[in-house]
């Protein structure tokens, strides 16, 4: 990690600048692999999947029988530790769940809302170098609350075309059973648009790396929804003279160890702290079996000190984190000043792991800048909002005049007459 001392603000835009590939080519990329898949469904995937990963699949669907023997594989301790954080993520959405009021807005007019699922989404779940099956939770607990009628999940094969057994036991624990063996940008592009065996869906899920994100995003121009721009992970700290430095520097290596093209920044006022911070980084990458994955995140990583910890909330504010951690004792009172941030952990003892598993908010937060207009998944996100509105006679009445001479005004006229011609039967009667 480099470090800065005191950088002024003129210079912080270059600090918050995440690392990226060049778009064109990323873009070239992902669009012939999109526009491959359109045209050649099944057999396109089966190319790539042969291609990237070194697989040659003769099944790109899960069978029940791989999902029951997948259970069978995982230990009774992985099953109790998925089921805590399954509760606690089930607790925390369903508890979004409100009853919306009918709203009188004046005598005769009443207007409310209701939430309906999205009838058909797919789960895109990274399951490379780590088979993230927590994220399954996240994506497939809301889902289920929602009520969505159908849910697809696609995630990468292993070079004997297998999945790994916790990704099946979880989508079986929550329900999802139109699982197939597809990764990458394909597997985004077979879900929005279907192949023989992958339905099309209408809103699509997931993070994943910058040509799975690209791909969402070129999907979503063709009117398919997706959650958010969630590419390579990220953090940042903000650590004070109260802030634990093994606790910190465990926190980094959680983030850098995701994959060399995530970030990680530091923060603090205290220029000893920074320098305890990086000392225990070097000594636990050290100890880590992804420790070259790591290292290389690290590069593309920074620790800035900065004159106060409000600057250290400015600065976080315009980088506006994927992840937030403040590492002090006294964390509750910088709260009021976050307003960029996908999700904050505050306190010596809220590692941000606990939010990736079992602590019940979502991971699937947005990244590389985008808290600033984005929220992180949650119940919402798996429904729309129909509104609806009823009006009686009293009600045509008493805002029928403002419609019309809004109507004129636009020389909108049918949507004058619409009114005039309910207005006149009222008044005869």
């Amino acid at each position: 990690m480099k470090t800065y001392n005191n950088p002024t603000k003129e210079q912080w835009a270059e600090l918050i600048e995440r690392p990226v590939i060049n778009q064109e080519q990323l873009i070239e990329a992902v669009s012939t692999i999109i526009n491959d898949v359109k045209q050649n469904g099944d057999k396109a995937l089966i190319k790539y999947a042969s291609l990237f990963d070194g697989v040659e699949l003769t099944n790109l669907a899960i069978s029940e029988k791989e999902i029951k023997q997948a259970c069978k594989e995982v230990s009774q301790e992985l099953k109790d530790a998925i089921q805590i954080a399954y509760n606690n993520i089930y607790a925390f959405h369903k508890a979004q769940q409100n009853q919306e009021e009918v709203i009188e807005t004046v005598p005769g007019v009443k207007c409310w809302r209701k939430s309906v699922a999205i009838e058909k989404v797919g789960l895109y779940i990274p399951g490379g170098s780590a088979p993230l099956f927590s994220t399954i939770l996240m994506l497939g607990i809301p889902a289920l609350i929602a009520g969505c009628e159908e849910v697809v999940l696609c995630t990468p094969p292993n070079k004997n075309q297998e999945i790994n057994p916790a990704i099946l036991y979880t989508a079986n624990l929550v329900g999802i059973t139109k699982i197939y063996k597809v990764g990458g940008a394909q597997a985004v592009a077979a879900m929005a648009y279907g192949t023989e065996n992958i339905p099309q869906v209408y809103k699509i899920f997931g993070p994943g790396n910058q040509y799975v994100t690209k791909a969402k995003e070129l999907v979503q121009q063709s009117g398919v929804a997706i959650d958010m721009p969630a590419g390579p992970s990220e953090v940042l700290v903000i650590a004070d003279d109260t802030c634990k430095p093994i606790f910190v520097a465990a926190d980094l290596l959680s983030q850098a160890e995701h994959g060399a093209d995530s970030q990680v920044i530091l923060l603090s006022d205290n220029e000893n702290v920074v320098k305890e911070c990086l000392t225990e980084v070097n000594k636990q990458v050290a100890q880590l079996p992804r420790k070259e994955t790591a290292l290389k995140a690290l590069a593309n990583s920074k620790a800035i000190v900065l004159k106060s910890i409000e600057d250290c909330i400015s600065f976080s504010n315009q980088y506006a984190p994927e992840h937030l951690i403040i590492a002090s004792n006294n964390a509750n009172h910088f709260t009021y000043s976050i307003i960029n941030a996908g999700s904050v952990f505050l306190g010596n003892y809220s590692c941000e792991s606990a939010g990736d598993y079992a602590s019940g908010t979502n991971h699937t937060l947005p990244t590389n800048g985008f808290a600033k207009n984005y929220s992180g998944v949650s119940l919402d996100s798996f429904v729309k909002k129909i509104t609806f509105q009823e009006l009686s006679k009293v009600g045509i009445n008493n805002i029928g005049k403002a419609i019309e001479i809004m109507a004129e005004a636009e020389e909108l006229i049918a949507h004058k007459n619409a009114v005039t011609l309910r207005l006149q039967e009222v008044n005869n009667d």
